[in-house]
Parts: C-alpha cells; sequence; structure tokens
C-alpha cells in the first residue's frame, strides 16, 4: 500500500504497518512500547504513576458516573459483523471534512489546562496530531496561548475551540486571533455552560483554573486584559476572578448563533449534540457540523450514552451537517461502530491526555498510531476497504 507523508495530495498511509514495527523492534532486540497498545489500560496507568489531582480533573465524570458508563456501554452493545472473502489488501483511510482532505476519520477533541499532565502541554499534542496530519482542536482553557500551540502545528489543519464567553469582546477577539493564526474550523461547545457535580474533583478541592491553570488564551488577551484595574503579573487572583465570571454564559440560546457567523467566515461545529431536535436546529441555523457528544460523560450524570443518540441524530441531519463523534471512543473497533452508524469522523479525547501525561509528545504519538493502526488492521478483517463502506449494516445490536 502506498505511505504518502500527511499533507501531501492523497495522503495515504499504511496505519497498519504500525503493529510490524513493535514485532520487528522486539525482534531485533529493541525494546517493547512503552506505553499499552490497548488504550483502555492508559487510565489506571496514569493513576498510578501521576498525581491524583491532575489525573482525577481528567478521568473525574459527572455525578455517579453512569453517563461514562453509559458511553461504554452503548459502544459495547454495538457488535461487528465480519464479513469474508473481499479483497482487503489495500485499504484507505482519507476522508474530507470541511474541504480538507484529512489522512483518516480522526481528530483530536479540544481538552484543555493539559499542563497539569505533563510539561508538554498542548503544543506537544499538536505536534503529534501534526505529524501525522490529523486535526488538533485547541481549547480555550488551553495551558498556552492559541498562538503558540498554532505554531507548533506548523502547516497541518487545527481547529480551534470556544467556551462562548460572555463578554462579547472577548468572545470576537478569540475568534479573530484564531483566524488570524490559521485555525480553519470553530468548534463550540454547547453543553458547559456550568461546571457540573463532580465528586471527584470536589473530594479534593482540586480545580486547576483557580490556580491560574487553563487561562492562557484569556490572560493573554488584550480584551481580556482591558477588563482589568492591574495587569494580570501584579494581581493574578483578581484576574482568575474576572475569568471565572466570564468564563461561560447560560443565557445563550439558539437566537445567539448569528453572532458567530458574524465573526467567524468558516465552518461552525456545534459540540455537545444529544437530541435530533437540537441537530435539526443547528441546521436550520446555517451551522456546518455537529459532534455528537456528551461531553465524556463530565457534563450530565444520568445522560444517554453518545453512541445510543448518534443513529437518529444521523437519520435526522446526516444529509445537512457534517456528524462528528465523541465520548467513549477506545479502540479502532469503536471508530469503526461510530462510522457505521453514520458519524464522518471522530473526536479522540482522554486517551491521547493519558498517554501525554506518561510520555509528553511522544505518549501521544504512540496513542494515535495505536488507534489508527487498529482501525485499520478492524476494518479490513470486518471485510472493508474505506470508511465509506462503513453502513448501520456492518453491526448487529445486543438486546
Amino acid at each position: 500500500m502506498p505511505d504518502t507523508a500527511p499533507g501531501t495530495s492523497g495522503p495515504r498511509v499504511d496505519w497498519a504497518n504500525f503493529q510490524n514495527e513493535i514485532y520487528a523492534a522486539g525482534l531485533f532486540g529493541g525494546a517493547v512500547p512503552r506505553l499499552p497498545t490497548d488504550l483502555a489500560q492508559l487510565e489506571e496507568l496514569a493513576a498510578r504513576r501521576l498525581p491524583p489531582g491532575p489525573v482525577g480533573y481528567v478521568a473525574g465524570n459527572a455525578g455517579d458516573g453512569s453517563t461514562a458508563r453509559a458511553n461504554r456501554e452503548a459502544l459495547d452493545r454495538l457488535r461487528i459483523v465480519p464479513r469474508m472473502l473481499r479483497d482487503v489488501a489495500e485499504r484507505d483511510l482519507t476522508v474530507d471534512l470541511f474541504g480538507t482532505r484529512l489522512p483518516a476519520p480522526l481528530a483530536l477533541a479540544p481538552v484543555g489546562v493539559q499542563s497539569i499532565m505533563h510539561p508538554d502541554a498542548e503544543p506537544g499534542a499538536a505536534r503529534a496530531a501534526a505529524a501525522v496530519g490529523v486535526p488538533y482542536t485547541t481549547s480555550s482553557a488551553s495551558s498556552v496561548p492559541m498562538e503558540e500551540i498554532a505554531a507548533a502545528a506548523g502547516d497541518a489543519p487545527r481547529w480551534f475551540q470556544l467556551y462562548w464567553p460572555k463578554d462579547r469582546d472577548v468572545a470576537v477577539s478569540f475568534l479573530d486571533r484564531a483566524r488570524a493564526c490559521g485555525y480553519s474550523a470553530l468548534v463550540v461547545t454547547l453543553d458547559t455552560w456550568l461546571l457540573s457535580w463532580r465528586p471527584r474533583d470536589l473530594d479534593q478541592a482540586y480545580l486547576p483554573f483557580l490556580r491560574g491553570v487553563g487561562t492562557a488564551n484569556y490572560f493573554s488577551d488584550p480584551a481580556f486584559q482591558a477588563g482589568l484595574a492591574k495587569p494580570v503579573a501584579e494581581d493574578p487572583g483578581a484576574a482568575v476572578q474576572h475569568f471565572l465570571r466570564m468564563f461561560a454564559d447560560p443565557t445563550k440560546t439558539w437566537g445567539d448563533l448569528g453572532f458567530l457567523r458574524e465573526h467567524w467566515d468558516g465552518p461552525i461545529v456545534l459540540k455537545g449534540i444529544q437530541h435530533p431536535d437540537d441537530a435539526r436546529r443547528a441546521a436550520d441555523s446555517g451551522m456546518d457540523g455537529i459532534v455528537v457528544s456528551n461531553h465524556g460523560g463530565r457534563q450530565v450524570s444520568g445522560a444517554v450514552g453518545s453512541a445510543a443518540a448518534l443513529p437518529g441524530i444521523v437519520s435526522a441531519v446526516g444529509d445537512r451537517l457534517t456528524v462528528l463523534f465523541d465520548s467513549g471512543i477506545r479502540s479502532g473497533a469503536d471508530m469503526l461502530k461510530a462510522l457505521a452508524l453514520g458519524a464522518q469522523a471522530v473526536l479522540l479525547g482522554r486517551p491521547y491526555v493519558y498517554g501525554l501525561g506518561l510520555d509528553g509528545r511522544a505518549g501521544v504519538d504512540h496513542v494515535i498510531r495505536s488507534l489508527l493502526a487498529d482501525f485499520d488492521l478492524t476494518l479490513a478483517l470486518s471485510g472493508y476497504t474505506a470508511p465509506g463502506e462503513l453502513t448501520p449494516d456492518a453491526l448487529t445490536r445486543l438486546d
């Protein structure tokens, strides 16, 4: 199979070859992988090796964690039905998203405060994503300014995630800055107007923002600075309080989406959609895409699993919007299931952050390559050669 570098025309890559690299290294005396190749093991390993506050913040969920469990249960109830005697010697995982040809149906989800996990932080994760050509989504709550992350990504595709602040001037400034440093799509998170009740963080009284972590985009922003009586360095406590007052606005409604379109001329994707009617509202409002997501179970305890919500949403708007998926992806099989249900790509969240915490940028690289090798092999062994061939017929559902 051709192995074309990401970013060139037709970026087709033999992702499954990562398996051969690992075996060859072992055969010739090389070390075994530094991190597990089963990405579901990363959380437990991170919990053993890293401080409890940061790991708890990343791993924690709303309430009793039932929504995170529902995400996994919804995916696990779907079973792949492999097909035989099909020529699967060559696969092409490339997809088109928002006018860009990508090497695989994958992007890294927006995750803030990554410096609590490793000093490489968001720039390290962005470099790992850029090395293979998958989009990196910079969070509004990143540990370093968006410009530094954009520089780390180089010419690779990158998206910017907006926590829509109360202050209109700060929102406009964020969008102007993101556009100026090359972010091509805007991902607007809708499910975090308030922070949920998160026992794991509460039991440790641990919230990075109170320590000024995850505020870099705000503290470096001229519109934010204009609202301070003193420079950030002279009164960081006041800057944190200013940030907390404006971080999100629970009064926003569908009618406010026109503001985003007025100030952003690229694709706009709404993240956090769980109901078909909300998906229809997004399409009617002129949005370009949605992410079927429940924030990985971090916001509403007792909510529906994202994979259970996905089919109804695809049926409602799959011909009108680009439908992306996150919440619960841990393997190539999970990717295949989401794509078969109609998602056009998936966003990966916690696993790459655990990889970052355990081994910096190299850990993120390991996670991305492991996931895509697993997906490539699972796709072939199920009888398919491209994501676009997948339909719900590839699956059966356990009752």
